[in-house]
Parts: structure tokens; sequence; C-alpha cells
């Protein structure tokens, strides 16, 4: 089984995603900054979660949106979402700060900062795994965290103790390695981006070089290929994991 993990950053190097998506195939897709927009941008501005689904044939999504705004004739939702061939059994959506916001406005001197997490439950060969997504708090400063973030990801860790079986949880989290705010998180489940020594997780596209998206797994998944793609689709990496359930 092949999952890939990205920061779509809005999807708006479209043909790029595309071109790694139908290279990769992944069974199972993990997106932030993923925009839903019907079946089509209508504008070819960016890549919608809708289009995603149709080029790799996931029938299945929990799609949780952060906020909405006007495009064009229509309504976008932003968010994160995981969308897979398997089916999804059970979903939720927790929300670490704030609330969904319709039709959001941003003031750049207050930018409203939700925050959500969204779970899934698969059911792969008769197995059940969760796989859960999340993007995490921006501290404009640096990626070390802050009380706000040792809540959120307190949060976090406090929803994953109540889950049995396979665990994979993935996301563009907002802190670098050895952010306090990870330290349960890395103490509970296996950092795979710690484990094989990634340098960055950061494109060309910006200037910050930190390794701030993970793949965690529990004991129930064996690892059998772990990367962090060359390919720039995002200003982020996108991150590989292929495994087996055991």
């Amino acid at each position: 089984m092949k999952l890939l993990q990205l920061n779509a950053w809005g999807g708006r190097l479209a043909p790029q995603i595309s071109d790694l998506l139908k290279s990769e195939r992944p069974d199972i897709l993990c997106l932030q900054e993923a925009i839903s927009f019907g079946a089509s941008s209508g504008s070819g501005f960016y890549l919608t979660t809708e289009e995603v689904q149709q080029k790799l044939n996931l029938t299945s999504a929990a799609f949780s949106p952060l906020f909405s705004f006007n495009y064009m004739a229509g309504l976008a939702k932003f968010g994160n979402g995981i969308f897979t061939h398997y089916d999804i059994t059970e979903s939720e959506t927790i929300f670490t700060n704030l609330e969904h916001r319709d039709n959001c406005v941003w003031n750049e001197k207050e930018i409203p900062i939700m925050r959500n997490f969204v779970h899934a439950t698969l059911k792969i060969d008769g197995k059940q795994c969760h796989v859960i997504t999340h993007h995490g708090y921006w501290v404009r400063e640096h990626k070390k965290g802050n009380q706000e973030t040792v809540r959120q990801m307190n949060m976090l860790a406090d929803y994953i103790e109540n889950l049995d079986g396979a665990i994979i949880v993935t996301g563009d989290f907002n802190l670098e390695p050895g952010s306090p705010s990870l330290t349960r998180l890395n103490k509970m489940l296996s950092n795979l981006s710690i484990k094989n020594g990634l340098k960055t997780t950061r494109t060309e596209l910006t200037f910050k070089t930190e390794v701030c998206d993970y793949i965690f797994v529990n004991d129930s998944i064996r690892v059998k290929r772990f990367d962090a793609l060359d390919k720039i689709v995002s200003d982020h990496m996108a991150l590989l994991l292929e495994f087996e359930l055991t």
C-alpha cells in the first residue's frame, strides 16, 4: 500500500501535482491546504480535491474545510482531507483552534488561524487502519512552537491514545523536530521524518529550510519505504510511505 502526504499549497502547481499523482498512484492521499470547488476549478489556476479524486479514482473521502470563500461564481472550501479507494467506515473532524468560518475575508492585520485534524477509519483487506491528517498552528517567527502549539498537540495526542489498531498520522505540523510540542507524539509513535534523518521538507520555492512535515506510525504499520520526494509540487516536499498492516 502507498500513502502520499502533501501540503498542497492551495493546489496552485496543478500540472506538477497531477504528474506526481499519476506517477506514484497512491492508495491513500493526505492533503493540507487543499481546495474543494465542485468538479473543476473553472480556471485552471489550482487543482481541486474533486479533480484529484477523479484522476486517481479515489472514491472515498474525508474532507474538512477550515474556511470557505467566494470564488468566481461559486464557493471554494479550503482545508484538510484524506482521499482513498479503500472504504472509510468512520470519519471525524476535531478543531484544535477556532471553528470553521463561512465566507472568510482575510484581514492582513489579524489573520484567523483555524486549525483541525481529520480522522478516517479505513477498512483495508479486512483490517482497520486509522489515518489522521493535520495542518499545524502557525507561529510567524519560528517553528519552535509555543504554549498554544503545545495545547493543540496535546489535544491530538489525547485523541490518538484512545485509538486501537494501526495508526498513521500525517501533516504539515509547522513545528521543527525538536519542538517541545511534538514530544508526546514522538514518544507515542515512530516519527519517520526523524528516523530517516530528513534535513528539510521544504522546496526551492521558499527560503525556509526546516523539517516540518511528518508521517508518524505505530507498531501495527510495517514500513517498506519512506521518502521525501524531489519533484517540486509545492513549497513543501511530498512524503511517500509504502507499508503493510501487521
